[in-house]
């Protein structure tokens, strides 16, 4: 069986993506106000943080993204739409994830700009409702940004800092309608993997035996990290570089569920707002310890390959979560 309902979801948004990237600077807020709700809402990383409609989406974020980026390209890995589980499957919901490659010609967020190509790391939801978009959310990797600047603030990541590829099956771009049951297959997946990581929360175990992952994850999965984590590879160079510290530095992990989680074929994906709270205890990001509980917002799409899940790429709102700690990577310019 097949969906129709998400074809029709994803053809609204391929075309709105189309017109807008394609559309000039000054007409951007009638084109997103005419694609949109009345009470449309959109949300991003920080410091753009949530903006009620088409001319606050706009004026805060994409006017300033397109005066710094010129001649940007959507260059899209991923593409898929699905029923949101975590409101009973009532409403429908569009992903997209790869780069906004441009050149960077102007400071964007106090970052100087190189007048070279730059490849800004994106993920983003739509809500959609009938012929309407009616709520979206765009994560980017800012650090990333920061780092091919020249001016990134963190010490060395403990995984791979590159620009990255997206599935090696290149099958990404689910444009036809997918098998409802391979689609269930793959959310079931996601949802066992999420259960045993809540049971590792549970139980405090923060060293898991590879034979915890291999339950719902390939000998060689590739998980890409956010700029500051960095891509690793393999079960377990996965614990070495990411899972362990991530486990160890940091401490009263709570999950806060999401707002949209949902598969189509062998895609799947979710995001929260935030996901999780925690606490540093020292190390994590080569930040020191402190008291501070701080929220992470966190992006995750997979791709599932037969019975187990072989990539992920995940989004941290990094800025955000160190922003709630009182650090802030974008210092104040405004009277330089």
């Amino acid at each position: 069986m097949t969906d129709h309902t998400l074809n029709s979801a994803k053809s609204l948004v391929r075309s709105f993506n189309t017109a807008f990237d394609a559309s000039e600077d000054h007409a951007l807020t009638d084109l997103l106000d005419s694609r949109t709700t009345k009470d449309y809402s959109w949300r991003g990383v920080h410091p753009f943080h949530e903006q009620d409609g088409a001319a606050a989406t706009v004026d805060s974020f994409w006017a300033p993204l397109r005066h710094s980026f010129s001649s940007m390209q959507r260059r899209e890995d991923i593409f898929f739409a699905g029923r949101n589980i975590v409101d009973g499957e009532s409403s429908v919901w569009v992903a997209g994830m790869g780069h906004m490659m441009g050149l960077f010609d102007n400071d964007w967020l106090s970052i100087p700009a190189t007048r070279k190509m730059a490849f800004l790391r994106y993920a983003e939801f739509h809500r959609v409702e009938g012929e309407l978009i009616a709520e979206s959310a765009f994560f980017c990797d800012i650090l990333g940004i920061m780092h091919q600047a020249g001016c990134y603030p963190l010490k060395q990541a403990t995984g791979a800092t590159i620009t990255q590829p997206g599935p090696r099956t290149h099958d990404g771009i689910l444009l036809d309608p997918q098998d409802a049951s391979e689609s269930r297959k793959t959310l079931d997946l996601v949802n066992r993997m999420i259960d045993d990581l809540t049971q590792l929360n549970i139980s405090g175990n923060d060293h898991c035996p590879p034979e915890t992952l291999q339950k719902t994850w390939h000998d060689d999965m590739i998980w890409y990290g956010p700029t500051g984590i960095g891509a690793t590879y393999t079960i377990p160079r996965y614990q070495e570089q990411h899972q362990y510290p991530f486990r160890t530095q940091l401490k009263d992990k709570v999950f806060n569920g999401h707002v949209a989680r949902f598969a189509e074929g062998n895609y799947a994906g979710f995001f929260g707002w935030p996901n999780l709270t925690n606490t540093p205890t020292g190390g994590f990001l080569g930040l020191p310890a402190n008291e501070v509980r701080a929220d992470m917002r966190v992006v995750d799409i997979y791709r599932r390959d037969g019975d187990k899940l072989a990539e992920n790429w995940i989004f941290i709102d990094l800025p955000h979560w160190m922003s709630m700690q009182g650090i802030d990577i974008f210092p104040d310019t405004s009277e330089d």
